[in-house]
């Protein structure tokens, strides 16, 4: 009789179960997760510049909308 599989074999994605295979095969010390590991860090990077460029922009914005005051002095 076939091996039953569990509910995560069968719903997961092929890529998860192709990173899956290798992790079972290689190991988490392979070379090949240390690139994923940086790769999730360089991605995150990628992510927070966009993140920061927006937040630039708007705070630019702001600046553009508010009026200058100048003070004034009263005798």
């Amino acid at each position: 009789m076939a091996k039953e599989k569990t509910n995560q074999e069968i719903m997961s994605c092929p890529v998860a179960r192709i990173f899956s295979e290798m992790e079972k095969a290689y190991g988490r010390k392979s070379n090949f997760f240390n690139h994923l590991r940086q790769s999730q860090v360089e991605f995150l990077k990628a992510v927070r510049s966009l993140v920061d460029d927006r937040i630039d922009e708007l705070e630019k914005k702001s600046e553009k909308g508010k009026k200058k005051t100048t003070k004034i002095e009263v005798e």
